[in-house]
């Protein structure tokens, strides 16, 4: 990317957080480092990736330089103001405009699942029904084997505890940058065990006796 593109982007990407703090939650593009680890253990024959707010396309740049196809590349994004500069960047990956949370009832995966979900969300400024919402419906398009990676500027996993537990999940830190603003650490949140989370069962409701994502707390897991 050149230098006037750069700038560019990081213009387009301030206005959006002053237009919208909690939406954007960052003042800046994530760096190249930071790109680096989140997706460091992505490979080519990965297939389908799903990334959700890829922004300006910085995690996109670095999974295609692993040798993701951009065919394979499914870009999720709820900001408007970012879906024509992805389009006209990664005219052969599907750039669909709509909330991560919906994700489980979108059905955009009907046959081969995902190697990996990459997260460039601010789960930090998220409820936890949302954040529960998004994983499950992340991983009923998983792959076995498949993770989702998600940076954070907090200290801890920025998935609460109870959250992982609902959802048999576990949270890996595999990496972290100070040359990133602010600084950010990147986890690997995947299967505890073998779990089929299937778009039928999440509706949510207590009386179903599925996942009450009203009753998850505040607390951050490790």
């Amino acid at each position: 990317m050149t230098a006037k593109a750069a700038c560019s982007d990081f213009l387009h990407f301030f206005r959006s957080w002053v237009s919208n703090p909690l939406r954007v939650a960052a003042i800046a593009p994530s760096g190249d480092s930071l790109a680096r680890i989140m997706t460091s253990e992505i490979a080519a024959l990965d297939g389908p990736i799903i990334e959700l707010g890829p922004g300006t396309g910085v995690f996109t740049r670095a999974l295609l330089a692993r040798g993701v196809s951009e065919a394979d590349l499914t870009l999720i994004e709820y900001g408007p103001e970012f879906i024509n500069a992805l389009q006209a960047r990664f005219p052969a990956a599907r750039v669909l405009q709509m909330d991560a949370a919906h994700l489980a009832h979108a059905d955009i995966f009907k046959d081969e699942p995902v190697g990996a979900v990459i997260s460039g969300l601010p789960l930090l400024s998220m409820s936890p029904r949302k954040i529960a919402s998004i994983l499950a419906g992340a991983f009923t398009y998983m792959r076995p084997g498949g993770a989702v990676y998600q940076f954070t500027y907090g200290p801890r996993c920025p998935v609460p505890r109870p959250i992982l537990d609902r959802l048999g999940l576990k949270a890996v830190r595999i990496g972290g940058t100070v040359r990133n603003l602010p600084p950010a650490s990147v986890y690997r949140i995947s299967r505890r065990k073998p779990l089929e989370l299937s778009r039928e069962r999440l509706r949510y409701r207590d009386s179903d006796g599925e996942i009450d994502v009203a009753a998850f707390s505040g607390e951050t897991g490790a």
